[in-house]
């Protein structure tokens, strides 16, 4: 499964011109590309950059999404984080979700039998801090149902976690990358 799978999702994902804009395409051939020439790319310790997976959270009925607060970053974000060397991308979606927010009851939008598809993809940048240099997160993302009647959990890392009402997200949204993700739920 190594970097193969993520390569035939972001084929996939770049096959259905339907949900991708042009500036979407180039990074998701950006990432292909990144995946291709590095077999390490899932790996923090790869310092050029590595993937990374998100989870754009929503309700069943789709008019509520989950967004988390960065500390850090002072932002609202979809939850998310490294790969720590798994390849595995929509399980690291899964993950980073339950431990950014607490939620238990994630199921992976994907139609049956198949496997989870990347619901978008983000090249962005990351400034330098302490020993890392700037660097490049290649974000895989995918589309996450949850309860929004479950409470969430808070954590030192995120400062907030809140679901907002999809209109309301995307007024908010204050990133070219968080609006395009908005604006595909449907």
């Amino acid at each position: 499964m190594h970097r193969q799978h993520l390569l035939s999702l972001l084929q996939q994902h770049l096959d259905n011109p339907a949900t991708i804009d042009p500036d979407e395409r180039a990074m998701t051939k950006a990432t292909q590309q990144f995946v291709q020439e590095h077999p390490n790319c899932f790996d923090r310790s790869l310092l050029i950059g590595h993937v990374t997976g998100s989870a754009c959270i929503v309700s069943p009925d789709r008019q509520q999404t989950v967004l988390i607060h960065h500390g850090k970053l002072d932002r609202w974000f979809q939850p998310g984080g490294h790969a720590d060397g798994d390849p595995d991308v929509a399980a690291v979606a899964l993950k980073e979700a339950q431990e950014e927010t607490g939620l238990t009851r994630l199921r992976l939008v994907a139609e049956s039998g198949k496997p989870a598809p990347v619901f978008d993809v983000d090249v962005h940048p990351i400034p330098a801090r302490g020993d890392v240099p700037a660097h490049l997160h290649y974000d895989i993302r995918f589309l996450i149902e949850a309860d929004s009647t479950e409470p969430f959990v808070h954590t030192d890392e995120v400062q907030n976690v809140k679901w907002f009402l999809l209109a309301d997200a995307k007024s908010m949204a204050d990133s070219p990358s968080l609006s395009r993700m908005l604006m595909k739920i449907s």
